[in-house]
C-alpha cells in the first residue's frame, strides 16, 4: 500500500496518507476497476465518466487515478495509457500533487453558474499543454444549475478527442438524464465490513498501532461502508488511546452503549415493559450513548434473532 508523504509537514491524516494511487489499491469496487482496466487496455475510453456513490467510497480518488492512467508516460517517457500508472513520470507526480495544468478539478458546489461552465467549454477548444489528455474532474456535479448543465451538453456529447470528463456525485438522481446518457456511469458501492476490517488492520500495522479485533470491527461498522469515514475514526482512536486501542475506548468514542446493556434493553422491550425500557434508554443516554446507535444495535439484534428463528436458516 502506497503511503503519501508531505515534505512540508510531519503529519498527514490517514485518509490522505493512504489514498489509493492505482486501481490495484482501490478496495470494494472490483466491477468498476475491471471495466475501467479493460477499457484502458483496449483503447475503448469513453469521453465522459460519472462516478456515483455515498461519501468516502473513492469517487474523487478514482477520478484522479483515471487522469493518471490516461496520461502516464512511464519512467522512460515512452509509455502509453496504462491501468498501472508508474507514479514516477512527470504527469503522475504532478497529478498526485494537484498541480498538473491539464487536469482541471472543479468543485461544482461553489461554481454552479453557467458562466463557470462557459469558461470550461472555452478552455476545451485548446489542446493539452503537455499531457496526452486534458481531463476535467467536476466534483458534486449535481450542484450545477439547470442552465449550467444545458451549456455543457453539446461539449459533453462531442468533445475534442484529447479531452475527457470525469464527474463525481453523491446524488445522481439530481443529474439530468440528458447528461447521464452522455456518460459512462459507475456506481461505487459501500465497502463490505470484512474488507474494511482487513484494510484498517493493514493500515494500523503500517502505523505500528496495536488495535484489538473488536475495536477494529466497531470502527469498520461505524464507517457504514465509507473508507474515508473509517480512516477518520481510526485516526481519532489512535489519538485517543495513545497506545493499544481497546474496544471500550472505541465504544466510548463512538457513543455506543455496552453490548450487555443493549441486550438488557432488548429483553425489556420484548417483555413489553415500556416504563422500564424508557428508563433504561434514559440511563444509556445519560451515560453518553448515541440514541441512533442504540436503535441500530436493537435493529441488528432483531435481525439476528429473526434469522435464528427462521426455518431452514442459520445465522
Amino acid at each position: 500500500m502506497a503511503a503519501m508523504t508531505d515534505p512540508a509537514t510531519g503529519y498527514r491524516v490517514l485518509a490522505r496518507k493512504y489514498r489509493p494511487q492505482t486501481f490495484a489499491e482501490v478496495i470494494g469496487q472490483e466491477a468498476m476497476v475491471r471495466t475501467l482496466s479493460n477499457a484502458i487496455a483496449e483503447g475503448r475510453i469513453a469521453q465522459a465518466f460519472i462516478l456515483t456513490g455515498v461519501r468516502g467510497v473513492g469517487k474523487t480518488t478514482t477520478a484522479r487515478i483515471i487522469a493518471r492512467a490516461l496520461n502516464c508516460i512511464g519512467a522512460d517517457g515512452t509509455g502509453a495509457p496504462t491501468i498501472s500508472p508508474c507514479g514516477e513520470c512527470v504527469h503522475c507526480r504532478s497529478i498526485a500533487e494537484d498541480r498538473h495544468i491539464d487536469v482541471i478539478e472543479m468543485d461544482a458546489a461553489s461554481r454552479t453558474g453557467v458562466d463557470d461552465i462557459r469558461d470550461l467549454t472555452e478552455g476545451v477548444r485548446y489542446r493539452p499543454v503537455s499531457a496526452r489528455y486534458k481531463v476535467y474532474i467536476i466534483d458534486e456535479v449535481h450542484m450545477l444549475s439547470k442552465n449550467a448543465f444545458n451549456a455543457l451538453l453539446k461539449t459533453l456529447e462531442e468533445p475534442p478527442p484529447d479531452v475527457k470528463f470525469v464527474f463525481a456525485t453523491t446524488e445522481v438522481h439530481k443529474v439530468p438524464v440528458t447528461v447521464l446518457s452522455r456518460c459512462q456511469r459507475f456506481s461505487l458501492r459501500r465497502v463490505p465490513i470484512e474488507q474494511l476490517i482487513a484494510h484498517y488492520r493493514q493500515i494500523a500495522a503500517a502505523e505500528a498501532v496495536e488495535i484489538t479485533p473488536p475495536a477494529l470491527a466497531l470502527i469498520a461498522r461505524a464507517a457504514d461502508g465509507s473508507v474515508r469515514d473509517g480512516l477518520s475514526l481510526l485516526d481519532q482512536a489512535i489519538a485517543l488511546s495513545a497506545g493499544r486501542i481497546e474496544e471500550a475506548a472505541v465504544r466510548e468514542m463512538l457513543g455506543i452503549a455496552d453490548r450487555g446493556l443493549v441486550l438488557d434493553l432488548f429483553e425489556t422491550v420484548l417483555k413489553g415493559d415500556a416504563k422500564s425500557a424508557l428508563a433504561q434508554m434514559q440511563s444509556l443516554y445519560e451515560g453518553g450513548a448515541d440514541p441512533l446507535m442504540v436503535l441500530q444495535d436493537l435493529l441488528d439484534l432483531t435481525h439476528f434473532v429473526t434469522r435464528l428463528n427462521a426455518p431452514g436458516r442459520c445465522c
